[in-house]
């Protein structure tokens, strides 16, 4: 062995104190423990300006109060979301790598596309942000004033109806509607929320079907029909829209999405805490009075923030895929 290599029992002990010396020194012990060190990136597998942008651009500006970072945003829509959880999955899991994740029409697309991504085994939803139902509306020069009448002409021609992307807890709505009553809905994806209430409102359309908050931010741009829940959680903002089962009397599921961040599977393992410091200060946004007034500003109802830890979130996206598989005939055409 090279003499530049050996090191005597003494040296050896010497210089171990010395570094456990230095390690328990403030500064020393901040800088081994410093999460985040650099900025925090952020997946969203939709396209830029829509719900899922709004949100987390939401909760990123309060989030800057608790971690003392920056955010960047990437966006990779495409194949109802599975561009953005492939591109999200090659991504170093380091707990720098966030995915923002619209849990309900993502889990439905995991669910019925061969992605190869397991929840649980290779994604995990760490915890849950909000939540909305689903609902179906139609512009506000639309000669449909009601979904009974909207149901009625569904009976007699097919009813056009836009929506984000086919893989989605609004497409199993209207078609499970069609279903129930008879009426006939030609659904149209339109790749986004935006595009696809644009289509409702300039009449290329007959309606739309989104979650809640899209037609409620639209205002008087928009007449909502039908809320695919057991209550209107915000009658107030919606013209007191009806439940669809209130209406008809059916038994539809309740249609709802919700909202939260994910990390690779291999992330927590290797970077338990760095998860937990994401999940702990993202908890105190959600509580934050300064959120939950942006949220308000932005015309959204404060009853849709929803918070949930990681057994929560997962619980939701159980039920979602549940759904997905009873439903899969209808959304597959198989």
């Amino acid at each position: 062995m090279s003499s530049r290599f050996r090191v005597s029992r003494r040296q050896f002990l010497a210089s171990s104190a010395a570094g456990a010396a230095a390690l328990t020194l403030p500064g020393r012990a901040a800088f081994a423990q410093s999460f985040p060190d650099h900025n925090i990136n952020i997946t969203i597998p939709t396209g830029e300006g829509g719900g899922a942008d709004r949100d987390v651009r939401l909760i990123t500006q309060i989030w800057k109060k608790y971690l003392n970072t920056d955010f960047e945003f990437g966006y990779y829509p495409g194949a109802a979301g599975q561009v953005g959880y492939e591109f999200f999955m090659k991504r170093e899991p380091d707990g720098y790598n966030l995915l923002f994740a619209n849990m309900g029409p993502e889990v439905i697309m995991l669910t019925l596309q061969n992605v190869g991504i397991q929840l649980g085994k290779d994604l995990v939803y760490i915890n849950q942000t909000s939540s909305e139902p689903m609902s179906v509306f139609v512009g506000k020069r639309s000669k449909f004033q009601s979904l009974q009448e909207l149901v009625d002409e569904g009976k007699k021609r097919a009813i056009t109806c836009s929506v984000s992307r086919l893989p989605h807890p609004a497409s199993i709505g209207m078609l499970a509607l069609g279903e129930a009553t008879g009426a006939n809905f030609n659904l149209v994806p339109f790749g986004g929320g935006n595009p696809s209430a644009m289509a409702a409102i300039t009449g290329e359309v007959d309606c739309c079907a989104l979650p809640f908050a899209n037609p409620i931010t639209l205002g008087s741009e928009v007449r909502i029909l039908g809320v695919f829940s057991d209550k209107n959680p915000a009658p107030d903002q919606s013209g007191d829209a009806p439940t669809v089962n209130s209406v008809f009397g059916t038994k539809l599921p309740e249609l709802t999405s919700s909202r939260g961040f994910a990390v690779q599977a291999a992330a927590m393992e290797k970077f338990p805490d760095r998860i937990e410091t994401i999940k702990k200060t993202c908890a105190q946004v959600l509580a934050d009075p300064d959120y939950v007034e942006a949220v308000q500003k932005a015309g959204l109802p404060k009853e849709f923030i929803d918070p949930g830890d990681q057994q929560k979130a997962m619980s939701t996206a159980e039920a979602t895929r549940e759904l997905a598989e009873k439903y899969r005939a209808l959304l597959t055409g198989k």
